[in-house]
């Protein structure tokens, strides 16, 4: 995986994405921000799942790690809201 930004999207990171607000049942994928310290374990990245709530300004969020749910909680910046067909 990539340990550095591309050289276009360098810099401030995008406000729009650190105060994107989501809704209990949105499907999101991590996606880590790499010029922030993430504060989950870097094997989850890429796992989608579903938020489940709030806790602060940060979300739970309800995924699958082999055959056990598990409920990890991740600041906004640090997902990505995945379209439903």
């Amino acid at each position: 995986m990539a340990r550095r930004k591309p050289v276009r999207k360098r810099g401030k990171i995008p406000l729009s994405k650190y105060f994107q607000k989501l809704k209990e049942g949105d499907r999101v994928s991590i996606v880590p921000e790499i010029s922030l310290q993430p504060s989950f374990p870097l094997r989850y990245r890429g796992l989608t799942g579903v938020v489940t709530g709030t806790r602060g300004r940060a979300y739970l969020v309800k995924i699958k790690d082999q055959k056990k749910e598990k409920t990890l909680i991740i600041e906004p910046i640090h997902l990505k809201k995945i379209k439903q067909i």
